[in-house]
């Protein structure tokens, strides 16, 4: 496994893609197919940067089969004869480019599209694509399902970490983060559950179109969408954030006083990370059969059952951690985990709880799980350098991670000091992306007296259980 050093690896620098002024072109070439992520080289592509997704989907539960149109809205950063879609199963029909047909090919994932004319660097344009078929479900290399999972009464699309390349097409990197408008059409008495904004809902014969609006960028990972018999309810905190929660019939009185307590989460959250990021919040409950994890997607984190607290917690933390401020490349998960795990850890220390020391302590001392392997677990591999993606979602990433940022705390010696980096740190990558350097330079420009070398050293990168170190 990789050691700590202070040198990006060139497969991370891969992900930056470059803003350039427009002009005229003649032969372009193919943008890559694939960003070479440490963990999932084929994900995104190369050579464009997608602002806007609209999406136009139509999907009957009887027989599973989905029609839909992508309309995405990009910007080349080179001169392109081709470029590519992620795009997972389902049979393409029909591909265009500003309105003029265009030729394309399939090969795995990959969508391949040709325009008729190469595209300028620096050039706007929309590419379409009509498709229809039946998702598929994805099993991850953790062996856990994402993708679109059919449920009793209808479907859920999850997409952590590749699994939205089941529904739409798209460069599904969490470096290309984009706005979106999803409308869903299905069957009278469905609802459709999305993210961000409702934009009107309307029935006609016998089908029912559900429009939903998430104004503010939104890497495709959290993406989602809930299709079933959901009990809607559309209130609003004390001060006017509007709260959209959608709940399965069989949740509804389990979850009632869970859901009741969102607005205290959010307020907590906001004086703990700093404004909350997004125009709506909220949450779907479905049943616990219907999907195996909880997951935060953005404005309305998902939950296969009545969730604790902690957990309702855990997932509100992510909207600024992970959704606000999301991953340059997946090897940067740790920041999305570690924050909304101390967010726990924070939570319970001002509500009665084990204080965040006392936690910290326990899983240093393993005590803080019921088995020895769980307990060892913890100390696998470093939160920075998961061995496999198969451990992007390993324990190290959720509970070393929230170890990381309680050495921190406790390197700055002043509880008001290590709340300013919180929300600073939420503030400065607002609707952005971030890697691990960028988080290790933040803190040591925040705090230049302090040595944080050891616990980048031994608590981030470094291999097996650190020494105790001074008090």
């Amino acid at each position: 496994m990789s050691r700590f050093a202070p040198v990006v690896p060139a497969a991370v620098l891969a992900f930056a893609l470059t803003a350039c002024a427009s002009g005229g072109v003649e032969g372009g070439t193919p943008g890559g197919a694939g960003l070479r992520d440490p963990y999932f080289p084929k994900a995104g592509n190369g050579g464009y940067d997608v602002s806007h997704y609209d999406l136009a989907l139509s999907y009957t539960p009887g027989t599973r089969h989905l029609a839909a149109r992508a309309t995405i809205t990009a910007r080349a950063t080179q001169d392109l004869s081709a470029f590519n879609l992620d795009l997972r199963g389902l049979r393409v029909e029909k591909v265009t480019v500003d309105g003029t047909a265009a030729r394309w090919n399939r090969a795995g994932q990959e969508l391949t599209v040709r325009p008729p004319d190469d595209l300028a660097e620096g050039r706007t344009f929309r590419v379409a694509v009509r498709y229809s078929g039946t998702p598929v479900t994805i099993t991850d290399p953790d062996s856990s399902q994402e993708g679109w999972l059919p449920t009793a009464g209808g479907a859920l699309a999850l997409g952590e970490p590749v699994g939205s390349m089941a529904w739409y097409p798209g460069n599904h990197h969490p470096s290309d983060k984009a706005t979106y408008d999803i409308e869903v059409t299905v069957p009278k008495g469905l609802r459709a559950i999305s993210n961000g904004e409702p934009r009107g809902e309307s029935t006609t014969g016998g089908r029912t179109t559900a429009r939903w609006h998430m104004g503010r960028p939104m890497a495709s990972y959290l993406t989602t969408l809930a299709v079933g018999r959901y009990d809607v309810s559309r209130t609003a905190t004390p001060d006017g954030l509007p709260v959209h929660t959608a709940v399965d019939p069989a949740e509804a009185a389990a979850s009632r006083a869970v859901l009741a307590r969102l607005p205290e989460v959010l307020a907590w959250s906001q004086d703990r990370f700093g404004p909350y990021p997004f125009a709506s919040a909220g949450a779907i409950v479905a049943r616990p059969g219907d999907a195996a994890y909880a997951l935060e997607t953005q404005t309305r984190p998902f939950f296969p059952g009545t969730p604790d607290v902690p957990l309702l917690v855990h997932e509100i933390a992510h909207q600024w951690y992970g959704n606000s401020v999301t991953p340059r490349s997946w090897r940067d998960m740790w920041l999305n985990e570690a924050f909304a795990t101390y967010a726990e850890w924070l939570w319970a220390e001002g509500h009665g709880g084990d204080t965040a020391q006392h936690t910290f302590d326990e899983l240093y001392a393993g005590t803080r799980y019921a088995t020895p392997e769980e307990n060892a677990a913890v100390w696998l591999f470093p939160p920075a350098y998961p061995p496999g993606a198969e451990h992007i979602s390993g324990r190290p990433v959720y509970d070393r991670g929230a170890m990381v940022l309680h050495e921190i705390r406790r390197t700055l010696d002043d509880d008001a000091a290590f709340g300013a980096l919180l929300r600073g740190w939420a503030a400065a990558h607002r609707h952005g992306n971030a890697s691990t350097e960028d988080f290790t330079r933040y803190v040591e420009e925040r705090a230049p007296d302090k040595d944080f070398d050891r616990v980048w050293e031994d608590w981030l990168y470094g291999e097996g259980k650190p020494k105790p170190g001074p008090r």
